[in-house]
């Protein structure tokens, strides 16, 4: 897992206008029993039912293999991420290079997985997350602007921003670079002249 100082990304969007997304869909079930957590195998099957044939030939209907879209940010459909709480889910996003998913609903379970794996869920309305399918339709180079430190995601195409929500603490460690434990072992001294005094 890349801990990646996270601040402002500006990126193009891979568009998936689909709801209900579960996590056997973003990562199939016979992919759990794998003894490696390498973020290249895992990144190499997101979507692997959807983005291969039965034949194991390329699905050139998926968006993930349409050359005309790419980025650090994917824009999915409400519900997202729902079904088993399986962590690989997660680290098939970030395996595949997505930093950022934007949806109008996560399940929570699959969000924190997100955060806890360094790839941002950003939660916007309904009709902003369908101007922003309308504008990757329109024009699949345009951009996106996520802004951690302001809580800001803009559609660069049609210049509205909303305000998205986070964890205070799970902002500190993606704009750190730091995971639960890298933020206690940050700690260290506060908490061991917090136990000489206990």
């Amino acid at each position: 897992m890349a801990k990646t100082k996270f601040n402002i990304i500006t990126s193009t969007c891979v568009p998936l206008p689909l709801e209900n997304v579960d996590t056997d869909q973003i990562i199939p079930a016979r992919f759990l029993k794998a003894t490696t957590r390498e973020e290249k195998f895992f990144g190499d099957n997101l979507f692997r039912d959807w983005r291969y044939n039965a034949d194991g030939s390329l699905n050139k209907d998926f968006v993930l293999n349409n050359p005309t879209y790419s980025g650090q940010v994917l824009v999915a459909g409400k519900n997202f991420g729902s079904g088993s709480s399986r962590e690989h889910a997660a680290w098939a996003i970030a395996g595949y290079g997505f930093r950022v998913v934007v949806s109008s609903f996560f399940a929570d379970i699959h969000k924190n997985n997100e955060l806890n794996n360094f790839v941002l869920p950003v939660v916007v309305t309904e009709e902003f997350l369908q101007e922003l399918f309308d504008s990757i339709e329109a024009d699949p180079k345009m951009e996106v602007e996520v802004n951690l430190p302001e809580q800001t995601i803009t559609n660069k195409a049609t210049g509205k921003s909303e305000h998205f929500e986070i964890n205070a603490y799970k902002k500190h460690c993606l704009m750190n670079g730091l995971d639960d434990i890298d933020f206690l072992l940050s700690n260290k001294d506060k908490i061991e002249e917090w136990e000489k005094k206990a």
